[in-house]
């Protein structure tokens, strides 16, 4: 009877502990579900972490302020210096501060918030100077290599690997790359610059310069898994470009600045499960007054 008894204790306290390490699995997940992507900047770079191919996105925030009349000049005459300084950086990663001093006195800060599956952009762009500044447009370079899979050793080809898993919306509907026609002659040779309408063409990246326009601001790359997608969107949208170091641009507009005057900027980067329908459902929620497109 004795004996039964203990058996009956042990065999309770295996179950109680399966349950409870059960349990603290399951909370585990829990919040690692809840914490979803989070993010650190060090030297004009944004990392991106979660559970996705390459478990990090690196994005040269920001590469460049622009001034216009950028198509066919050298680009260092087109580039305004800037120093970025790290302002705040929450523990969790969850929220980061940026603020760029440009070389005419602009002042520009960027609130990074991490969500569960998305980033979002707060830009805010002021001139306290008594001079307009020339600050037209500016570039998050977003690299791929890692998220598709596809490396970094053809990026300078005329069409990279990783360029084919990377799409934009063309006359409504989704359109992977390389884009027909393929334009191959610029100052600056390989790439491709699609410019929304309404944006003076002049004023983009001296890279080739594709005749097509793009439906929408959202653009992105599947998976090395065509598992997931990324995705970027701003507004204002200045160029979407497919870059020469494994990257792709969504780049946004200032327009310039008179004396005085502040703008504000918004932006997201999508991190999220294959469905392009929902992700095109998502961005015309979050970006409402923009032209839309289809699945």
């Amino acid at each position: 009877m004795i004996f039964a008894a203990n058996q009956l204790k042990i065999a309770l306290t295996i179950f109680a502990l399966a349950w409870f390490a059960g349990a603290a699995v399951a909370q585990a997940d829990k919040e690692e579900a809840r914490q979803g992507l989070t993010i650190g900047w060090e030297n004009n770079y944004l990392t991106i972490f979660g559970d996705f191919p390459g478990g990090e996105i690196r994005v040269h925030y920001l590469e460049a302020y622009c001034r216009p009349n950028s198509r066919d000049r050298d680009w260092r005459e087109t580039v305004i210096p800037h120093i970025a300084q790290l302002v705040d950086a929450r523990t969790d990663k969850k929220r980061i501060v940026i603020r760029d001093l440009l070389q005419d006195g602009v002042i520009v800060d960027h609130v990074i918030t991490a969500g569960k599956d998305e980033l979002e952009f707060v830009v805010t762009a002021t001139n306290p100077t008594n001079k307009p500044s020339q600050a037209h447009w500016a570039q998050p370079c977003i690299r791929l290599d890692k998220f598709t899979g596809c490396g970094t050793e053809d990026a300078c080809e005329r069409v990279p690997v990783y360029a084919r898993k990377c799409f934009l919306y063309i006359n409504g509907k989704r359109t992977y790359l390389p884009t027909a026609p393929w334009t191959d002659q610029a100052r600056y040779v390989f790439g491709q610059v699609y410019v929304p309408a309404g944006v003076n063409r002049n004023d983009v990246n001296p890279r080739p310069l594709s005749p097509l326009v793009p439906s929408n601001g959202l653009c992105g790359c599947d998976s090395a898994d065509d598992k997931q997608i990324l995705a970027v969107a701003w507004e204002p949208c200045q160029e979407i470009f497919q870059g020469v170091i494994a990257c792709m641009h969504n780049d946004f507009r200032i327009g310039g600045l008179e004396p005085g005057e502040t703008k504000k900027i918004r932006g997201k980067i999508y991190v999220v499960k294959n469905g392009h329908a929902d992700l095109l459902k998502r961005f015309q929620k979050d970006f409402p007054s923009k032209p839309q497109g289809r699945e």
